[in-house]
């Protein structure tokens, strides 16, 4: 339907899974968060085209996962250098760079150090320095995968991405969900998480001159209050949606959410 592949990228380390579709001609990078170190985005490119098809009608969408193995000590700037590679490899001397949760934390380095490449981009839901709340929340989650309880990692994540509103829908499937999609070792999600914990791009974020949209809730129980707009200080004309009430999990709950990224992506300069 959008003309999907899914394929991987090989390095002299590892491997980055990806998914590719939809019938335009501009690239459109998308960086996923940290349900990258649960599962990466190999063969789902039918799902995921689905899931961001009202992109599909106007860029070559790439969705990239972090090299596996995840190597120790593995870095968001690290990361970044990644999607740097894997745009080279893919033959794509610029895109717009579209990030999400940890997906934005590397965002904001591919940004930040490879500024010829970025066309336009995106932060959602995301944080660019460490703080109380994310270091007590994915601290938590960090100790559920070095102890393998899968179970509590799924639910936390859960309760702590989304409103009450949303959860009311979810709770009665809990003893299912949290025994779906257990992968064989966490220890690329706990790489991850580290990142994310240490990931402090703030200082550089004056340095990003791409055209930027940064987009998030106002109630996060994940990155914590007042990230968003820490961001759009420091990031010289960017952008900035606030979804009221909503949280970690405003790219679902909101249902405009990526109509809302679209439409800053096609905006004429």
């Amino acid at each position: 339907m959008f003309g999907i592949n899914n394929g991987s990228i090989e390095s002299s380390t590892g491997e980055m899974a990806y998914v590719a579709f939809g019938k335009g001609k501009e690239a459109l990078f998308i960086i996923p968060g940290l349900s990258d170190g649960i599962q990466t985005v190999k063969n789902k490119g039918l799902l995921l085209s689905w899931y961001y098809k009202v992109y599909a009608e106007h860029y070559r969408v790439y969705v990239i996962s972090r090299l596996r193995p995840t190597p120790q000590g593995y870095t968001t700037k690290d990361m970044a250098k990644d999607i740097i590679y894997a745009m080279d490899k893919l033959d794509k001397n610029a895109a717009s760079i579209v990030g999400f949760s940890m997906g934005g934390m590397i965002a904001q380095y591919v940004a930040i150090d490879y500024p010829e490449r970025v066309k336009k981009l995106v932060i959602g839901i995301s944080i660019s320095k460490p703080n109380e709340t994310l270091k007590k929340v994915v601290g938590k989650w960090i100790r559920y995968a070095i102890e393998d309880d899968y179970g509590a990692l799924t639910l936390d994540t859960m309760e702590k991405t989304f409103t009450q509103k949303h959860l009311r829908k979810y709770r009665p499937f809990y003893p299912i969900i949290k025994r779906m999609g257990k992968p064989l070792s966490l220890v690329s999600f706990i790489v991850q998480a580290n990142a994310c914990i240490e990931h402090n791009s703030y200082g550089e974020l004056s340095k990003i001159k791409a055209p930027t949209l940064i987009i998030g809730g106002d109630e996060d129980y994940v990155v914590g209050p007042n990230t968003s707009e820490e961001m759009a200080d420091m990031i010289r004309d960017s952008k900035l949606i606030l979804l009221k009430g909503l949280g970690h999990g405003a790219y679902e709950e909101d249902k405009k959410f990526n109509e809302r990224v679209l439409k800053f992506l096609l905006k004429e300069d």
